[in-house]
């Protein structure tokens, strides 16, 4: 510890004893730097912000109605930043006043484009900063960038639509006429390798018909085949004639009868008692029973069973019917043959026509896909012709700045003026290191190696004495002059700044 007292004491002492030269070193640094801080330009901001209401006319999907609101925000970005609108605003501006030739207004141009920042703080809200040597300067700028996006960007819109109409119309032309030589091609394959088979579509497409339709007739065929053996059934233990003697039924045994043999039917046809048709043929079957029991017989002889008689007429239906399913079958199984073999044939006409078919099928989605967004950007375009597609609202108008953001110029001053007195402090302490003397005995010892027996101390004179005091007084008055200047640069930047509020 106490060596580093003593070499903060040497120091000390090296740059009191050259305390002059530091001043000067000081002095110098400070007004050069002072110099090169007044000689910083100053810079102005102005603040906007702008809202962008997307309106959708016209009903989207969620994906689409996101991508057209990235493609406005976009062109939010695009528009207020573009070479075109940066002219107008040079020619818009006081930045006129300092243009002569396209080159000057080329140099203006890219100069502006990084003097505006533009921030998308939400989805639709954006804040322009621009920054000019002015606060007039940097205000207007805004304000002329919010007047050419507000002019400009509705009609942008219309052109872009414009040109989308165009483009689809175009694509749709091109589409229709590949899609006239698909189905030309595809006739007249069908007339060469297709026109004796059955069906239609291409063989991948008529087997598979087929073969629906065979497991359809095989379903009904079966059921059929199954009504008419219940029928046999019961037609077998059902007698086909009245009893004689017991007379002639009357109208309430006929109808008996007759729902008997409705119900003998469903029964055929598979249904069961939960049925709601069996359901009502049961409770009538009820009602007409009581009905037949209190019914006399008429006189007269024996005759045909109403019952049978309608047993004998429904299996004549089924068994029409199973011989209709039956033919329909046999025809089903020839036209499959005729398919099978004509792929089995002739393989290559196959993959032919699926290829054919498939290139075709291509073609007619995207033509059908292309209609369909031409009709939608038309009714778009109508929509937009009627109203805005976007609303633009100035939230925040261009800011009028009063004070420079940059540079910080009391700052900048302070710090210049601690790198004075360090530089001076530095000079000083490097002035005495170049210099062999001893500020303390110990120091002597130390280098001499050899004791010192002591120090005898500086005897000064009243004029010397008088001398030192004054010099002192000067340096004094030198460094207080240093601060002084400090603190009149600190105050003219304040009343500057005072002056433009």
């Amino acid at each position: 510890m106490g060596n580093i007292f003593d070499e903060l004491r040497a120091a000390l002492h090296a740059v009191w004893m050259r305390r002059w030269i530091a001043l000067a070193v000081a002095w110098a640094v400070c007004l050069g730097g002072w110099l090169v801080v007044s000689q910083m330009p100053n810079k102005y901001e102005s603040h906007a912000r702008i809202f962008v209401q997307l309106r959708q006319i016209l009903p989207t999907d969620g994906l689409q109605a996101q991508n057209d609101a990235q493609k406005d925000i976009d062109r939010v970005r695009q528009t207020l930043t573009s070479a075109v609108n940066l002219e107008k605003v040079v020619r818009g501006t006081d930045l006129a006043k300092t243009v002569q030739t396209d080159r000057d207004v080329a140099d203006r141009i890219a100069a502006l484009q990084g003097m505006i920042k533009l921030t998308a703080q939400q989805d639709n809200l954006f804040e322009i900063t621009v920054t000019a040597g002015s606060g007039r300067l940097a205000k207007q700028v805004a304000q002329k960038l919010i007047d050419i996006f507000v002019e400009d960007n509705l009609s942008g819109t219309r052109d872009e639509t414009n040109q989308s109409l165009a483009f689809l119309d175009q694509q749709i032309d091109s589409r229709q006429k590949a899609l006239q030589d698909a189905e030309q091609k595809k006739s007249d394959f069908e007339a060469r390798y297709l026109g004796s088979l059955p069906g239609t579509g291409s063989l991948n497409d008529r087997m598979s018909a087929a073969r629906t339709q065979l497991s359809q007739v095989e379903t009904d065929l079966a059921a059929a085949q199954s009504g008419v053996n219940t029928l046999n059934a019961q037609m077998a233990g059902t007698s086909a004639s009245s009893p004689g003697g017991g007379g002639v039924a009357g109208p309430a045994r006929a109808r008996l009868a007759a729902l008997q043999g409705q119900i003998a039917d469903g029964r055929a046809r598979g249904w069961t008692d939960n049925h709601p048709d069996m359901v009502a043929l049961r409770s009538q079957l009820a009602q007409a029973t009581a009905a037949a029991r209190n019914e006399p017989l008429s006189a007269g002889g024996g005759g045909s069973n109403p019952l049978y008689l309608s047993l004998q007429a429904m299996r004549a239906d089924k068994v029409t019917q199973v011989a209709s399913l039956t033919q329909r079958r046999d025809a089903i199984n020839a036209d499959l043959a005729k398919l099978q073999a004509a792929m089995t044939d002739n393989p290559a006409a196959a993959a032919e026509q699926a290829s054919i078919d498939r290139d075709y099928q291509v073609l007619k989605d995207q033509y059908d896909k292309l209609l369909a967004d031409r009709e939608q950007v038309r009714l778009r375009s109508s929509a937009q012709s009627a109203t805005d597609g976007a609303k633009f609202n100035v939230v925040d108008p261009p800011t009028q700045p009063r004070a420079p953001t940059a540079p910080n110029r009391p700052m900048l001053l302070t710090a210049v003026l601690i790198a004075g007195l360090g530089a001076g402090a530095a000079a000083a302490f490097a002035f005495g290191k170049l210099k062999t003397t001893f500020s303390t005995a110990s120091r002597l010892e130390k280098s001499s190696g050899m004791p010192v027996i002591g120090s005898i101390g500086e005897v000064l004179t009243s004029a010397q004495i008088a001398m030192r005091r004054k010099k002192l007084t000067l340096f004094a008055g030198g460094t207080l002059a240093l601060g002084a200047a400090w603190l009149g640069l600190i105050g003219v930047e304040m009343l500057q700044r005072g002056m433009g509020a």
